[in-house]
């Protein structure tokens, strides 16, 4: 009985460790703490509510009403991990947003989201995704016995 579940545990632990190779692994890497009303505050202050909503959240409106609003924060099944929002405020090409007309989101294959990268602090992406993050409430899959599944 013990050696399947130590040949289990063997290769997990053998998927999981392929998984941090090379010097661009993400392994180690964690922002500090930041501050949700600074974060909401950054969000405002960079214009980031002409493009997004944020569930939960009362923001200025958007300047270019047409503008399609995508949609953060709110009721999910998975939450984004840290690492994600970071890469998606940093590099919004690498994955484009889910549930959207890719020509209303991206040109050419390139997220229309604008780059703050050279004028945004590291303090206020550790407060941004800290506002983010906390916008966001996992739901806990149903698995009533008695629920339709049609």
């Amino acid at each position: 009985m013990k050696v399947p579940v130590l040949l289990g545990l063997a290769a997990a632990m053998g998927v999981l460790s392929g998984c941090d190779s090379g010097p661009k692994s993400g392994r180690g890497f964690r922002l500090p703490e930041g501050d949700i009303a600074k974060g909401r505050a950054t969000f405002v202050d960079l214009g980031c509510n002409g493009c997004h909503t944020v569930a939960g959240v009362d923001l200025p409106p958007p300047s270019k009403p047409e503008q399609i609003l995508v949609a953060l924060g709110g009721q999910v099944l998975r939450i984004r991990s840290y690492g994600e929002l970071v890469t998606a405020i940093v590099n919004p090409s690498h994955e484009l947003a889910k549930g959207y007309p890719s020509e209303k989101i991206s040109r050419e294959g390139k997220s229309l989201m604008a780059n703050f990268n050279e004028v945004m602090k590291v303090a206020q992406l550790i407060d941004l995704v800290t506002f983010l993050q906390s916008r966001y409430e996992k739901l806990e899959p149903d698995y009533r016995s008695d629920y339709p599944y049609y």
